[in-house]
């Protein structure tokens, strides 16, 4: 008898694979943005006008606490997004510091890592998430402005104790590589953990199958069968055609285009002949716009393959999800709107 109820009470291969999916949908999904990320990042300045307006601040706020010396603003790879820092103790000729907000310092980056812990978070309203990412966007974007403010200060103090010293700009490489590489993730982790205890953390449990104050909600495809009840175009599968599509045109662009395929070949030959002429600077440029535009559109069918995967739904009149029904409630549904019609 201890042994048949022990077998009774063990779980499932099944409840094993849902539990398993449950947790598991954390790092995937966060492996998923980040391939997104690096997509959509792939050819410099994706984000150039965020990165104008990050640059316009830094410089505006730079200017406002130490002066209009000490900051100027001007173009990099033809956007306005170099910063130039200059005091008499900065080393060089010029007695300057010249750094640029590329797209990795946008903080787009960032806001999308909570982003994704904030929607995914489970047994939180809709609602309630959505506010969450919007505060959570903001406060990571004042916080990166933030760090890019202090850069002045810390290229400064250090010059002032070596003037003229390129090693005076150690501090303010060092804090820019340790806020980089590990200190955004830990105030990224601190932000959620805080917003996801002030919600009520593993206290807050709910029936899934419910609604509950939710009017809608976006939640992972269960269901990628044809429906005679949808049109085409909402079809979940010609999302994920339309994603294929656009992979395999990306492909094309760098593959098969003749053009392209002539420049990369010219641009080759240039820099293995160590050439310097207007032709080899046009076909680089010519080169590089081709992998900058497959690149955004490989981004734009990864986005396409995402969308489809998910689900907007509203709850039905009794308060249940319509992803929740299993098959026969599900078919019983349909039979009685096929009645209805």
């Amino acid at each position: 008898m201890a042994a048949t109820a022990k077998a009774e009470d063990d779980m499932s291969w099944s409840e094993v694979a849902a539990l398993g999916l449950r947790y598991g949908k954390y790092p995937l999904a966060l492996l998923l943005v980040e391939a997104f990320y690096w997509f959509l990042t792939e050819p410099s300045d994706t984000l150039a006008p965020l990165q104008v307006v990050e640059a316009w601040m830094w410089h505006g706020i730079t200017e406002m606490i130490w002066g209009a010396d000490a900051v100027s603003l001007s173009q990099h790879n033809g956007w306005t997004t170099r910063i130039d820092f200059h005091h008499s103790s900065f080393p060089g000729t010029f007695d300057s510091v010249g750094l640029y907000v590329s797209d990795e310092c946008a903080g787009v980056h960032e806001m999308i890592f909570l982003s994704t812990l904030i929607l995914i978070t489970d047994d939180v309203p809709q609602r309630d998430r959505l506010r969450a990412v919007a505060v959570g966007c903001v406060l990571v974007f004042i916080l990166n402005l933030a760090r890019l403010v202090a850069f002045y200060p810390l290229a400064l103090g250090g010059c002032l104790e070596a003037p003229n010293d390129p090693a005076c700009l150690n501090d303010m490489w060092a804090f820019h590589r340790h806020v980089y590489e590990w200190g955004f993730l830990v105030v990224l982790i601190g932000l959620w953990l805080a917003w996801f205890t002030w919600v009520g953390g593993p206290r807050r449990v709910k029936d899934r199958s419910m609604a509950g104050r939710d009017r809608w909600r976006i939640t992972p495809r269960k269901a990628w069968a044809w429906s005679e009840h949808r049109p085409v175009w909402q079809q979940p599968v010609m999302g994920a055609a339309l994603a294929l599509i656009l992979l395999l045109s990306a492909v094309y662009m760098v593959r098969n285009d003749p053009a392209a395929l002539d420049a990369r070949a010219t641009a080759e030959m240039c820099a293995f002949s160590e050439l310097v002429s207007q032709r080899c600077a046009d076909a680089q440029n010519t080169w590089d716009d081709a992998i900058a535009g497959a690149w955004s559109v490989a981004s734009l069918g990864l986005l396409s393959l995402v969308a489809s995967a998910f689900v907007f739904e509203r709850p039905l009149p009794d308060g249940r999800w319509p992803s929740m029904l299993d098959d026969e409630e599900r078919k019983a549904l349909e039979d009685a709107a096929k009645e209805e019609e």
